[in-house]
């Protein structure tokens, strides 16, 4: 097996379009553990973490800009206030010494319908900045996962960084699993709020062919909540919006759960995390 370990971001573009063969490697969480079970046997590895440029994160003009080796580690603690959903599903991913090397660039990637890091991108309307040797350019999440551990990627593109917007508004991220911690999901759902526009975002993951929205539970949502007075939730409108995010899903029995319980375990977080959120917004406009 071939290793190629370029030291600068113009080498690993020139590397991938030379050896699209090469599996890109950054945390190698996800890579390793195909690799030792025989699961993946790639020609090579293009190994990414010795380049410099891909381990930083930006604000300008409102939007987030975190680079493709920007760890979980490193969301948690530095971008908890700039992407809250996504540091709340950073903090479920793995171990500490799993979060330490996993970068969600590399979750992005590996594009598996249960990657934690997928439903609160979806959900706040993030967007994927791919390149290559060609140039640069911009996948929205929501086209970028377009099978079963499969992405829009081009043969010789490599995932540059993953851009967020900052609105300022509440974001909530929950997932269940068979156990407390350590554990792939067996339902995940996130759900933002975008006040200004009177929108609400949601993203389902773990329990469909690919990660996706609940484009028929954000409406009915976002004409329930009271944007202007900002009174309660009616308890009949958060149990109809986790009916929708459970309709909306299209998951299998497997062994970590039936179908039928991962659309209840959807309806359960969609309701609890629309409340949650929006007792935030409440919350924060009255303080």
């Amino acid at each position: 097996m071939d290793l190629v370990q370029p030291a600068t971001w113009a080498e690993a573009l020139t590397a991938r379009a030379e050896r699209p063969d090469l599996l890109p490697i950054a945390g190698g969480t996800d890579v390793m553990v195909d690799i030792n079970f025989d699961r993946r046997r790639p020609e090579g590895l293009l190994d990414l973490t010795r380049v410099p440029e891909t381990a930083t994160w930006s604000v300008d003009d409102g939007v987030l800009r975190i680079g493709a080796g920007v760890t979980y580690a490193q969301v948690e603690s530095d971008l908890a206030d700039l992407a809250p959903g996504l540091a709340m599903a950073s903090r479920t991913v793995g171990s500490p010494q799993i979060r330490n090397r996993g970068t969600v660039a590399g979750n992005l990637g590996s594009a598996s319908p249960a990657g934690d890091a997928h439903p609160p991108l979806l959900a706040v309307g993030a967007t994927v900045e791919v390149e290559s040797v060609r140039g640069i350019r911009q996948v929205a999440a929501d086209d970028f996962f377009v099978g079963v551990k499969r992405n829009a990627l081009e043969p010789d593109e490599l995932i540059r960084s993953v851009l967020v917007p900052v609105t300022g508004a509440p974001q909530q991220f929950a997932k269940i699993g068979t156990r407390n911690a350590m554990v792939i999901a067996v339902a995940s759902f996130a759900v933002s709020l975008h006040p200004a526009d009177r929108r609400v975002g949601t993203g389902i993951g773990s329990a469909a062919p690919t990660p996706r929205r609940a484009p028929q539970a954000e409406e009915q949502l976002a004409g329930a909540l009271d944007w202007d007075g900002r009174g309660p939730l009616d308890p009949s409108a958060v149990r109809r919006f986790g009916e929708l995010v459970a309709d909306a899903a299209d998951p299998i029995d497997d062994v970590r759960g039936s179908a039928a319980y991962r659309r209840h375990a959807l309806a359960v977080l969609a309701a609890r995390t629309a409340t949650w959120a929006w007792d935030q917004h409440r919350t924060e406009v009255a303080s």
